[in-house]
C-alpha cells in the first residue's frame, strides 16, 4: 500500500509554512495531536465542503510529499472563544494549555487576516489510519 493508492483523496498540510506543517504532522505521527481547527470563512469563501466524520485525508508534509492519513471521527463547528482546555489538549502542541492554544491559533489567524474572538472555527477530531513509509535518503550524511 503505498501513496499513489490513494491519489483520489483530498490532501492538506497543517499550518502556514512548510516549518510549521513538519512540527505538526510530527505530533499527528506521534500520536500527540489528534485535532485541529480551521476557520469556517475560509470553506465558505472556496465554496469547499465541510470536512464529516468518516471523511479520510492525505496529510502531506512541508514538502508536499504525502506523510499519513488520517480519517475525521467527530466534526462541529465552534467559536474560537468557546474552545476550552480539553480541545487545547487534543491538539497536541505547545504546553497543551488553553492559554498556549489561543495565544498560537490567534496569530496563525491574525496572519492569515481573519481573526475575531468570536470567529467560527471547524473543528476537526481525528484518528490515524496510515502513515506512509517516509523518505530516508533527506536523512543521510553526506
Amino acid at each position: 500500500m503505498s501513496s499513489e493508492d490513494f491519489e483520489e483523496l483530498p490532501s492538506f498540510t497543517f499550518g502556514d509554512s512548510p516549518e510549521l506543517a513538519d512540527s505538526l504532522l510530527e505530533l499527528v505521527l506521534n500520536g500527540t495531536k489528534t485535532a485541529t481547527c480551521s476557520d469556517l470563512h475560509s470553506y465558505e469563501k472556496e465554496g469547499e465542503p465541510i470536512p464529516r466524520p468518516g471523511d479520510q485525508y492525505v496529510v502531506l508534509d512541508g514538502r508536499g510529499q504525502a506523510a499519513c492519513i488520517v480519517e475525521m471521527v467527530a466534526v462541529d463547528v465552534r467559536q474560537f472563544n468557546e474552545i476550552d482546555e480539553v480541545w487545547a489538549v487534543l491538539e497536541g502542541e505547545g504546553d497543551l494549555s488553553l492559554e498556549f492554544w489561543q495565544d498560537a491559533h490567534q496569530e496563525f489567524f491574525e496572519r492569515n487576516g481573519v481573526f475575531a474572538p468570536d470567529m467560527k472555527l471547524v473543528c476537526e477530531y481525528f484518528q490515524l489510519v496510515k502513515i506512509f513509509k517516509r523518505d530516508q535518503a533527506t536523512l543521510k550524511p553526506n
